[in-house]
Formats: C-alpha cells, structure tokens, sequence
C-alpha cells in the first residue's frame, strides 16, 4: 500500500480517470509510488457515492491485514463506511464459517498456523528425515502445488515442469504430501490453502451458497494483482460468476513472486481476457525524487514513471574491498544521514538473502545504532546458527591444528554447494556467512572466535526503537523510507546463482527494481569483491548495475601503513588492554578500527565515535587511552 508519499488534495489526470470508471472491468496499471490507494479509495467511494454499490456489496481484496485495515481507514476518512476490505484467506474463512453446516455434519476443522507438525508426522510415516530446514522446504512445496492448483498424484512430473527445486527428489516430496493431505485429514485440520480450496469448491458446486454469495457481494477490487495465484483466482472466479464488476490493481514490474505460484499473466492479460475492459496506466511518481526514479526507469526499459518528488541528491553505486568494509561504509553514511537529521526509522538497509544481514547487525551494533530485522529472525535467533555455533562450542574443547576458517568449516560439515530447496538454502548460507567471518580472523582459536560470536550476539539485543530496517527485499515490498542502502550487488546473488532461465533472471531485476523504488531521497547501491577481509576479490558487480569493475567512485579502505607509529602505539596498547580484560585483542578493537582510527587520526570523541567498528560502550572504555595515543 502507499505510505505517507501520497499525491496532492485533487486527483491527477490518470487517477481521475481511474475514479470516474464505476462500471464494468476496470484495470489500473500503478507503477511505484503512483497513488494506487488513493485511486481505488476514491473510486469505491463514487461507486457509493454515485448509487452504483451499496458499501456492504463491495468486497475489496488485498494481499496484507496491514493494507486492509488501511484501506479501511482511507474508506473512513472518505465518508464511506461497511466495504469489507481482506485478505483473500480472510474472507474465504469467514464464508467458510458461516457455510460449514451446508457442507459438513462434521465440526469447523483446526486451522493450523503452521505445517511443520504435519510435515514431521508425515515424514515419520513415509519413514523419511528431514532436518528443520528441509522441513520448510517440503511447506514451501506444499504451498506451490496447492496454489498451482496441483494434484498430489501430479506433484512429481509437475515440479519438473516448472523447474522446482525441492529438498529431495520429486517422488519422495510427493509421497511426504499425499502423507501431509492424510495426517491432515485424520486430526480434522485445515491449512491456509485448504481454506480457498474448500470456499471455491462450496461456491462452484453448491447453488444456494453461490447464489447467497454473490447476493452479498456484487464488486470487487483487488489489490496487487500481480500478486494472485491460480488458486486465489480460481475463487475470485467463483465469486464473480457471470458479471463484470471487477477492478484490478497492479504492477507487473514488482512481479517478485513467481516461485510461490503467483503469476503477473492475470494482469496483463486483463484487457485480454475482458474484451472492452478499461484500462489506466498510473505514471505520476510521488513518492521519489527525480533522480531516483530516472534510476528505477532505467532498470526497467519500456517504463515511465514521471517523477512528480522534487531534486535530490544523485543515487551512488560503490565498490568496496570486501563486505566488512562495505558495512562499515554503510554505518558510517547512516551516521552521516543521522546528523544531516534524518531520522532512523527512515533507513532501510536491503539486501537479497537474509544470510547477508549478520555483516550489517555487528557493524550497525558495534556504532551503537539501534536497528530491527523485518521478515525474518535475527541473524544469531536463526536455528541453524544457534546450532552451529554450539557445534563450534564443543569443538572448542578439544585441542586443534590448522587455520581457523578451515577448523569452522570442520565443526560446520557445510557442504561447498548449496542444496536444494530455498529454506536449506538459506540455512547454508548462514553457515557460510559464519565461515566467512571466521576468514577475519585467521590466527585466532576456535575458543576465541566462539567468544567473539557471542559477544556479536550479545550486542545485537539493540532496542527496536526508532532504528534502521534490515530486510530482505522480499520483506520490503510495500514499505518505503526516506533513505535506502540496497548492498551485496554481486552477481550470484542479485541475480541470485540459481536464477538460470531468462525468466528467473528478469524475475530477480524486478527484485532490485522494488528495492530502488522504496527509497524516497537517498539511495546507495554497493557491493564487494571479496566475502571477508582479505580474501581474494574475485566478486564481480551484478549485471544489473552495468558499472565495470574498478570504476570511478570505487571506494577504498583507508590505506594501511605498517610503520605508522600511531598505528604502531595503538596495537601494543590493544594487546595490553585484552591481557588486563581477559579478552582477546579483536574484541577490544578489530586491525580495521584500528587501521582507520590511525589513518584519521581523531581530535576528539566526536570525531572518534565517527569511525566505524566505535560505538558508544566502547567509546566510553577506551576513548580516553586512544585519544591520549593519537595526540602523543
């Protein structure tokens, strides 16, 4: 849904004429930001206004509670009260409810939160073990059949076709769903699917609830469009029956959903499909600047999107060493949008995997900066990481030879490829991100560097007041901030490895398309050539930001220089100080803090706390020593 960056009091040309289409099919076309909200609040409140609908026979659909309710709220404010604004799902549960005693002498099944103790109970039967994140990964599978509308019978021969990757073969994934359907069935339980399923099926075969339904409901709006799944558009059908009232809202270039089932060809076949539907296109941005949204109409050749947001500061694209030195990069412009007075909650750092967020939780907690992860668990809270680093913390205990990265990976056992399935995907590159940082510190032993991941998991426990967002950019759509970092742009990730048809590759720029537009002034695009600090570069930018390796505006880490005596001074200090604590030397301060205190040589805690990796406890523990070092 738009946020605050909506247009002016009057209604712009496009949105007018979007308002003024009361009757018959209607498809809106709404580019970011264009004020699709307020074009179809305005237009359900004319249909009202005008006689055309009564509120209560209007029924509104969109994907999120959060963009109903504020659907609703809108609906309010323009005198209009009664339209039931939901959820697919939620809509389908109360007609399901109200129904049930016509389709069942039985009782109103479970609704279960969650398949994961089915799938358990399942797999024991079938005799097949799954570790956590296959188990999500088989939900996943659930998910897209039943959305695809699926039979369990044709999941093998159909994941084929669609070019899945399920966590194991096809047959046994089919086996595990047949079980799921029966364990199911016997405990009286429905999931979210089996919801629209059973609605649809109660309209299309029984007369008298059809015909109830479609007395009720005799208009309907969906949002997001691009967004809808056979299933969802099988029961929408089954709503509408034979009339015409239908108004769509969408955008196929944030078409981002493809692997749950969703198609964008209910979109833009619209006009199609509805011979002499009307159609508008929404091209008035008002969320962005100007040169934001020349940036995004770039991306996506054939869009023009007019920039109705003003001047503001060019977008960036960076180049950094490695991704520690793209975080603190990150860190340090955060503190910098911070003092021009732009406030926290209105910085979002994005990337593509949430594995990528654990470099940005320790550089944002080392600064002090509080911040909260969106769509997901924070890095250290990840199951797969809680059971890894207690694997480290046993092995620990026992007496090692060899490199540090190498004696992580041991303890780990992480496979070098990634596995199928997204969710154990997901969880292995969790593990590699652990890896990665252990090739931070290389001479360090296994015990310290269990110590300095729980000092990193300590810190993270910042307040989620007034902090900077991290998310996917899944987790993004629909939200907007004043100032967005969209980092990790290196190709195989963004696109990510397993993007290897041209429609998956289209799919992932339309991922970073979503990301650009949620940024209202201040965006920044970065990426590294190396994983951990010193590795080798051999990362090349994503390809969608055509910018050749090496270009101008690359940003380097400040030059290191062995016989500086500051530098010099201040490590013989950090290896005092850690033998006094009882801590290792990198949990007093990491060679890079170091490194780039001495190359800026700081006059006061001001400028102290303005170097990346100080944040305000180890500002007050050591302020005094290393501001005494650099004057001296």
């Amino acid at each position: 849904m738009d946020g605050p960056a909506d247009p002016p009091a009057a209604l712009d040309p496009e949105q007018q004429q979007a308002v003024e289409a009361l009757t018959g099919p209607v498809c809106i076309l709404a580019g970011a930001g264009t004020g699709k909200t307020r074009a179809i609040t305005h237009r359900i409140a004319a249909m009202v206004h005008h006689g055309v609908a009564a509120p209560n026979q209007i029924l509104a659909v969109t994907f999120t509670t959060r963009a109903a309710g504020e659907m609703r709220g809108r609906l309010r404010a323009l005198g209009v009260e009664r339209v039931q604004a939901r959820t697919f799902h939620s809509a389908a549960l109360r007609q399901l409810r109200y129904f049930w005693p016509r389709l069942s002498a039985g009782p109103f099944p479970t609704i279960i939160e969650s398949k994961l103790p089915s799938i358990r109970a399942a797999s024991a039967r079938v005799r097949v073990q799954l570790d956590p994140a296959s188990q999500r990964d088989v939900a996943s599978e659930i998910e897209w059949a039943k959305a695809a509308q699926v039979q369990t019978d044709a999941y093998a021969e159909a994941a084929v076709a669609a070019g899945r990757e399920p966590p194991l073969d096809a047959a046994t994934v089919q086996k595990l769903l047949a079980a799921y359907e029966e364990v199911n069935g016997e405990r009286g339980q429905f999931d979210f699917e089996d919801l629209l399923i059973t609605s649809a099926y109660a309209v299309e075969q029984h007369r008298e609830i059809a015909a109830q339904v479609r007395e009720q409901y005799r208009h309907f709006v969906v949002d997001e469009y691009q967004d809808v799944n056979p299933l969802q558009q099988r029961l929408l059908e089954a709503w509408l029956g034979d009339r015409d009232s239908l108004c769509v809202v969408g955008d196929p270039n944030q078409t981002i959903y493809s692997f749950t089932g969703a198609s964008a060809s209910y979109l833009t076949d619209f006009a199609r499909r509805w011979p002499g539907a009307t159609v508008v296109r929404l091209v008035r941005d008002y969320r962005s600047t100007k040169q934001v949204v020349e940036f995004a109409n770039r991306l996506t050749p054939g869009t023009t999107l007019l920039a109705q947001g003003g001047d503001g500061p060019a977008p960036t694209t960076t180049a950094y060493d490695d991704e520690p030195a793209e975080a603190d990069g990150v860190v340090a412009r955060i503190k910098a949008l911070q003092r021009e007075g732009v406030p926290l909650r209105e910085i979002a750092v994005l990337y593509r995997v949430n594995a990528q967020s654990e470099v940005y939780e320790a550089a944002l907690a080392a600064a002090g900066i509080p911040y909260l992860v969106r769509g997901g668990a924070r890095f250290f809270d990840r199951p797969e990481v809680r059971e890894g680093i207690l694997r480290l913390r046993v092995a620990s205990h026992a007496e090692h030879d060899g490199p540090l990265p190498q004696l992580v990976a041991d303890a780990l056992n992480v496979a070098d490829t990634a596995p199928g399935g997204r969710s154990a995907r997901e969880a292995w590159e969790s593990l590699r991100a652990i890896i990665g940082l252990a090739e931070e510190f290389p001479g360090a032993t296994l015990r310290d560097f269990v110590a300095e991941l729980d000092a990193r998991a300590e810190a993270q426990h910042a307040p989620p007041v007034d902090g900077v967002t991290l998310a996917s950019l899944h987790a993004a759509k629909g939200l907007e901030w004043d100032a967005v970092f969209l980092v990790g742009l290196v190709d195989g990730t963004l696109p990510i490895t397993h993007a290897t048809t041209p429609a998956q590759v289209e799919e992932e720029r339309r991922l970073l398309y979503v990301g650009i537009t949620r940024a209202r002034r201040h965006l920044a695009l970065s990426w590294a050539a190396a994983r951990a600090a010193g590795g080798r570069r051999s990362r090349k930018p994503s390809r969608f930001l055509d910018v050749p390796r090496g270009s101008a505006g690359a940003a380097k880490a400040p030059k290191r220089i062995p016989d500086d005596p500051v530098e010099v001074a201040l490590r013989e200090w950090r290896l005092q100080r850690s033998r006094d604590d009882g801590v290792p030397a990198y949990v007093v301060f990491d060679n890079k803090t170091l490194e780039a205190i001495a190359a800026r040589r700081p006059a006061d805690r001001a400028e102290l706390s303005d170097v990346p990796g100080v944040g305000p406890k180890k500002l007050e523990q050591y302020a005094d020593d290393v501001l005494r070092i650099v004057r001296r």
